[in-house]
C-alpha cells in the first residue's frame, strides 16, 4: 500500500475488478462533516480488500482527536453494507499508521481547502 496515492489511485485496492467501482462510489458518499468533503477525496481511505463474502476497508482520520470518528466509520460501514450483497460482511478498520497528511488529499480537495 502506497502511503500517498497518485492522482488516479486514491487508495490501494485488491479484489474483483467489478467491485472497485461500486465500493468506491459507496465510500464517496461518506462525508467528513468537519471538512464537508468525502473520505476518498480527503485521503482517509488507505486500502480496500474485497474477497467475497468480505469487504475490508482500512482508513484513518485526519487527527486522533477527531470528534466525528464514530460517525464517519459508521457511515462507511452502512454505505458499504447497502452496496454489497446482504450475505456479505463489511469490516472497517481504523488505523493511525501511516499518519494522515494533507498530501493524501486529491488536488481538488487541496484546492477546496486553499492548500
Amino acid at each position: 500500500m502506497s502511503p500517498v496515492p497518485d492522482a488516479t489511485e486514491r487508495f490501494a485496492y485488491e479484489g474483483p475488478a467489478e467491485w472497485r467501482g461500486p465500493v468506491t462510489a459507496a465510500l464517496k458518499t461518506v462525508v467528513d462533516p468537519e471538512v464537508a468533503m468525502d473520505v476518498v477525496e480527503i485521503g482517509l481511505v488507505y486500502a480496500v480488500h474485497v474477497a467475497p463474502p468480505l469487504v475490508r476497508v482500512t482508513m484513518t482520520m485526519t487527527s486522533a482527536a477527531c470528534p466525528v470518528t464514530d460517525v464517519v466509520l459508521g457511515e462507511a460501514q452502512a454505505e458499504l453494507e447497502a452496496t454489497v450483497p446482504p450475505d456479505w460482511r463489511v469490516q472497517v478498520d481504523l488505523v493511525w499508521e501511516p499518519a494522515w497528511t494533507p498530501q493524501r488529499m486529491s488536488a481538488r480537495a487541496r484546492a477546496f481547502m486553499g492548500w
